[in-house]
This record gives structure tokens, sequence and C-alpha cells, in this order.
């Protein structure tokens, strides 16, 4: 590991758990006056931009325009890096909520934030696979009933976890959630994080990131049956949107 590696751990993981120990315990102070979880939202968006500026990510964002601010949404995204979340959270103006590792939420401070901002807590140890789905559809339609009641957006992650870069098939989540609420699904396409920081690594590279938004599909009016079709256009919108800048 050369000099400048092993300075980026020593510097870098500091601040981040500093960072987010702090911002963490405001977001859960927030909390207390609020009960939506839209100001621990807000706390999360500024521990987000904290982060960029420690990762040394610049941004740029492209169709921001497309999303009407009355509006909420199932934004669907290609999943890179562990900053893939601090960058969508920074960019995009919009309250959502997303679905996280179970395991996250017995992290401290971390975990007491996203409990008290509304985050979806997903279980993933049961080794039973009729279990695993029975989980994974009551979760869902947890996430769907947020965003019709609440009016709030969530942000899902359709490969199920980082990848080396390369487009993996995407599980059918995100569609279930927008045919369940009606709202429609936003592809958003992600560059550059998995230079900055990749995974199985706390290295950090400072460098540029690229976050598009896509045309949202509309879910209104279509049955589970058709969720496979809509998987499928999410995925090729964000293929395409990659292979634009390729």
């Amino acid at each position: 590991m050369s000099f400048a590696q092993v300075r980026s751990i020593l510097v870098t993981a500091p601040l981040v758990a500093l960072t987010t120990a702090v911002m963490a315990t405001i977001s859960v102070i927030a909390s207390l006056f609020d009960s939506t979880g839209d100001a621990p939202h807000h706390v999360a968006r500024a521990w987000a931009r904290m982060l960029l500026v420690i990762f040394r990510a610049k941004v740029t964002i492209e169709g921001i325009e497309k999303l009407r601010p009355d509006s909420s949404y199932v934004f669907a995204s290609n999943h890179l890096s562990y900053i893939d979340t601090p960058v969508i959270l920074a960019s995009i103006p919009e309250q959502f909520r997303f679905l996280a590792k179970e395991s996250l939420f017995k992290i401290p401070f971390l975990g007491h934030h996203m409990k008290r901002a509304g985050y979806i807590p997903v279980p993933l140890d049961d080794p039973r696979p009729s279990v695993r789905v029975m989980t994974s559809i009551r979760v869902l339609a947890a996430a769907a009933r947020m965003v019709r009641d609440q009016n709030v957006s969530v942000l899902v992650f359709p490969e199920g976890e980082r990848t080396n870069g390369t487009l993996q098939e995407f599980k059918e989540g995100a569609a279930y959630i927008a045919i369940k609420s009606g709202a429609p699904i936003v592809p958003l396409a992600l560059r550059g994080t998995r230079e900055i920081m990749a995974a199985h690594t706390a290295v950090v590279r400072g460098g540029p990131v690229r976050l598009m938004v896509g045309d949202p599909i509309p879910a209104q009016g279509l049955t589970l049956k058709d969720r496979e079709r809509l998987t499928a256009s999410v995925r090729e919108r964000i293929a395409a949107m990659l292979d634009s800048t390729a």
C-alpha cells in the first residue's frame, strides 16, 4: 500500500466517523421535534455534502429539472460504491427515504439516525428462502404505503449490492413499490463513484462524479403482472445513460 493510500485511510476514516457521529446526533435531536422524518432528512443531506468534501468528490448533476417538487417518486439507481447514497442525498432535492440492510441500523449514531428518519430496514439473515420472500414482500409493501400515504419518495438500488462497474440484472423491488404506490420510477445513472471508493476498501481518491437523472417512467394503472416489463424498462434507461457517457 502506498503512502498516499495509508494517509487517505488515516485521515479520511476518522473524519468520516466524527462527521457521522456529530450529524447523526443532531438528526436524532431534530427528530424529537419532527415525527415526519423531514428534519432528519435535511440533516442527512448536510452530512452527505460534508462527506463529499472529505472524499474530494466533484459532482455534476444532469436532468434534475425533470423532477417536480410536489411529486413523489421511486428512484432507481445503479450501485458502485459506498458513496453512492451520499451523492444522491446531496444532489436530489426531494424528501426521500431508502431501504437499507438491517445491520446498518445497529451501528451507533448512524443506526439511531436511520430509525428516527424513517428509513426502512431490510432483514437479510434468515437462510430460509420462503421467509426471505415473505419478508421482502412486507418490506416493499411498507415502502409503497409510505410513498402513497406520506408523499415522500424512496431510493432503491435494484442490483441489490455494489458491483464492479458492469450493470447487473435488476431485482423487481423498485417496480413493485412504484406499481403499488402509483408513483413514477425515476432512473438514476451514476459514474465515477467507484473510482473514488471501490468496494471492499477504505482507500479514497478524489475525482469527478456524474449523476444523471432520467425521465420519470409512469407506473399509474399498472398491475404487479407488469413489474418484469417495468423493471426491464428502468434497466434499459440506466444502461442507455451510462452508454452515452462511456
